[in-house]
């Protein structure tokens, strides 16, 4: 899809934009009045499986989707934020929203809000509503946007069952400064009754989510208590009250996609999906983008040194950053080649804590400002926060100029570098959009 494509839509969301002055403001109260003039879509949707927690949202419900996918079910899905296009946060049984669907959508619930006050989340969250309740399809995938208990995707009184990976330190401004009190945020998904999968989650962060979960008499099926998933030679194994099942290695890379997957299996034994075919097609199916995604096209690839490998991951918190430099050291140990990086941050993250772990792993980090974004680091921000965590910080206007310099330096033309573009979602869009 070209911006062309999509200008209807482009134009009535940047009129959204303005109809509240902060772009984040949890409540449920303006979107509840919103749904109540829409005539209450929310109630409509197919069995909905929602999922909040830090890291692994959105992998955990890629996983799930393939597999009801490939057990022949329709599925709908939100996720948030998108990379290239808004359209990828609806999925209307399995199809990504079009654009007439969507601006009709969008200025439905816009004539519908006349104008009163609502944050764009809450907006578009309705417009996501009306479009699942008027398709037919067998399950609705709700990825909380931003903690939980106050989340627009929160007003789902009964769903069919909830998940929770897991749960660090992120947007403290808004969930909270310790873990028990984020956690307490994401627990607030729980409803009375309704079956939960917990994925593995710190002492402090179990203990308030166990303790929710009494207090509403959830079954709970938790991680290392109810299921374990354990790395084998030729993918992992997944242990759990009924039984055990062997399983492939994921389809997204990394280690801690284990857990990921195994959660997702945990959520469809619960749904009843529970094949061992379908539960290997879950885990080999699901596809994320910007989740250590490899680049294979466009300019930044035809820029590199010749055969580079180029990893685009979003990730932008301590946890995202510990997980994915254990995953650049395992691929160092099996595959030696020189490690570069180029990134981009918002201010409003703890970059300190997602740099440090990539000390010793990474000869040098080109750091860059996230074109189009207010609350991007400058380069010179960046790269002082870099030096601060002890890495060879470089400062650069764009990826192209950091790749022509890679280019340059002595290991990579000795060997083919493995280069990693990361820090934000927002700069892994841009990269997509220019090289997909």
């Amino acid at each position: 899809m070209t911006p062309a494509d999509s200008a209807k839509s482009d134009a009535i969301l940047a009129r959204l934009l303005e109809l509240h002055p902060k772009v984040i403001d949890l409540s449920l109260e303006r979107l509840e009045r919103l749904l109540a003039a829409l005539g209450n879509p929310e109630r409509s949707l197919p069995p909905v499986i929602h999922i909040a927690g830090t890291n692994g949202k959105g992998s955990t419900g890629a996983f799930i989707r393939a597999g009801l996918k490939a057990a022949g079910k329709k599925v709908h899905a939100y996720t948030s934020p998108h990379l290239a296009r808004f359209h990828e946060r609806i999925r209307l049984a399995d199809a990504l929203i079009d654009e007439d669907a969507l601006a009709a959508l969008l200025e439905e619930c816009e004539a519908a809000n006349a104008g009163a006050p609502i944050t764009f989340f809450e907006i578009t969250t309705a417009a996501a509503f009306l479009a699942f309740s008027r398709t037919e399809a067998d399950y609705t995938i709700l990825e909380v946007g931003l903690g939980g208990r106050l989340d627009a995707t929160n007003v789902i009184e009964q769903p069919a069952l909830t998940v929770i990976t897991p749960v660090s330190i992120d947007h403290q401004s808004y969930l909270g400064e310790t873990l028990a009190e984020i956690a307490g945020e994401k627990a607030g998904i729980l409803k009375r009754g309704v079956p939960a999968v917990v994925g593995p989650q710190h002492e402090v962060a179990m203990g308030v989510i166990a303790d929710k979960a009494r207090r509403l008499s959830v079954p709970i099926h938790a991680a290392d208590a109810d299921w374990t998933a354990r790395r084998e030679p030729r993918g992992f194994s997944l242990q759990y009250d009924a039984g055990l099942v062997d399983l492939p290695s994921p389809s997204l890379p990394g280690d801690y996609q284990i857990d990921n997957a195994a959660a997702a299996a945990m959520a469809l034994i619960l749904l009843g999906v529970d094949e061992p075919s379908i539960l290997a097609a879950a885990v080999r199916g699901a596809t994320w983008p910007a989740r250590m995604q490899r680049l294979k096209n466009g300019p930044l690839v035809e820029g590199a040194p010749a055969g580079s490998e180029i990893w685009l991951d979003g990730g932008h918190n301590p946890a995202a950053g510990e997980a994915l430099a254990r995953l650049l050291a395992d691929m160092e140990e099996r595959d030696p080649k020189p490690l570069y990086m180029i990134c981009g941050m918002l201010n409003t993250k703890d970059v300190t804590g997602y740099l440090r772990p990539f000390e010793g792993l990474v000869r040098r980090i080109y750091c860059l400002s996230i074109p189009g974004e207010t609350a991007t680091l400058t380069s010179d921000e960046l790269a002082d926060f870099a030096e601060g965590a002890d890495l060879n910080a470089v400062e650069v206007d764009d990826a192209s100029e950091a790749m022509r310099l890679i280019t340059g330096e002595e290991d990579a033309a000795i060997s083919p570098p493995r280069i990693l573009i990361c820090g934000s979602l927002y700069l892994a869009g841009r990269i997509l959009r220019e090289n997909s």
